[in-house]
C-alpha cells in the first residue's frame, strides 16, 4: 500500500488523482489531519485515516501496512517543522514503511539563505539515519508562489519586490506527475533526486515581460529594498517569522539557489513540464 501525507493540500491531493490513474484505489492510502475534508476519496475506495504530525500514535495508525510512504512537507518552518517529519519519520519506521518519500526542495543545503531549505536538509539527515530506502524528491520552487507575490502587481501593474535572481518556477500538477511516476517505480531514486524543476529560470524583471506579454497590460519593475518589503509584511500582518520567512527566499534567490533548470522532471513525466508564462495564463484567466 502506498500512503500519501497532506493528502488534503495543493500537492499531495494531485498526487493522489495521479497515483489513482496507476493504482486500484485499494492499493492507496492517505494520512489526513480532517478525514472529512477526503472524504470524496474514501467514496471511491481510498483508505482515509486521521494522522497528525503533533500526535505520533495516530500517525502509527495512519501508515500502517504502508510498503512506501509519501511525506509531504509541512507548512511551517524551524524547529516546528522539523519536529513534526521527525514525528512522521519515527512512526514510519516504527510500522516498519517500506520507503519514504519525502518532498523536498532544490537548494536544500544547510547553508541556504532559505529557512524552509534548512529544514528540508535536516529532514534529509533524519532519512538517511534510519536505514531505510528514501528518496527526496528535490521539488522546483513552487509557481504557485512566485503568483502570490503578484497578487498586488495583479492590480497595480508593478512587480514591487526586493531584489531578486532567477528561480526555476514549477507547476504543481507537473511536479505531482513526476511524484506517482517514482512511486510507481520504487528503484528509480535513492537519496535525493536531481532538482525537478520547471523549463526556465526567471527573475521577476522576465516575469514583468511575461505579464506584460500576456495581457496586453504595461508591468514595470520595482526593487524594494529587504527592510523596507519585510517592514510592509509586518504591516500587512505577518508575524515577524513570517515576514523573515518572505524576505529569506529574495536572498536566497540573489545567491542563485534555485536557479538550475534542470530536465529531469521532463524525463520524467515523458513531456515539457509547463512554462511559468502557460502557468500565470491560467491562473489568470480565473
Amino acid at each position: 500500500m502506498i500512503i500519501v501525507t497532506g493528502a488534503t493540500g495543493k500537492l499531495g491531493r494531485r498526487t493522489v488523482e495521479r497515483l489513482l490513474d496507476r493504482f486500484p484505489a485499494d492499493h492507496l492510502g492517505v494520512s489526513v489531519r480532517d478525514p472529512r475534508m477526503a472524504q470524496d476519496l474514501a467514496d471511491r475506495g481510498v483508505r482515509v485515516r486521521q494522522g497528525s504530525f503533533d500526535n505520533p500514535a495516530s500517525l502509527v495508525h495512519s501508515f500502517e501496512g504502508a510498503e512506501q510512504l509519501l511525506l509531504v512537507s509541512l507548512d511551517r518552518t524551524g524547529e516546528e517543522c522539523v519536529t513534526g517529519h521527525r514525528a512522521a519519520i519515527d512512526a514510519a519506521v516504527k510500522v516498519g514503511v517500506g520507503r519514504i518519500l519525502y518532498t523536498s526542495q532544490m537548494g536544500a543545503a544547510h547553508d541556504s539563505r532559505f529557512q524552509a531549505c534548512r529544514d528540508h536538509a535536516r529532514t534529509e539527515d533524519l532519512l538517511r539515519a534510519t536505514g531505510l530506502p528514501w528518496t527526496a524528491l528535490r521539488n522546483g520552487f513552487y509557481a504557485a508562489s512566485a503568483l502570490q507575490f503578484l497578487d498586488s502587481a495583479r492590480r497595480t501593474g508593478d512587480i514591487a519586490l526586493p531584489a531578486d535572481g532567477p528561480v526555476a518556477w514549477t507547476g504543481h500538477d507537473d511536479l505531482a506527475e513526476a511524484t506517482a511516476a517514482i512511486l510507481a517505480d520504487e528503484g528509480r531514486f535513492e537519496g535525493p533526486t536531481p532538482s525537478l524543476t520547471g523549463p526556465t529560470a526567471l527573475d521577476f524583471g522576465a516575469v514583468a515581460e511575461i505579464a506584460t506579454q500576456t495581457t496586453g497590460r504595461s508591468f514595470t519593475r520595482t526593487v524594494v529594498p529587504d527592510a523596507a518589503f519585510r517592514e510592509q509584511a509586518l504591516g500587512h500582518g505577518a508575524p515577524a517569522p513570517i515576514a523573515d520567512l518572505l524576505v529569506s527566499i529574495f536572498a536566497a534567490a540573489r545567491n542563485g539557489e534555485f536557479a538550475g533548470a534542470d530536465p529531469a522532471l521532463a524525463e520524467l513525466i515523458g513531456r515539457e513540464p509547463a512554462t511559468f508564462r502557460t502557468l500565470l495564463e491560467h491562473a489568470w484567466a480565473e
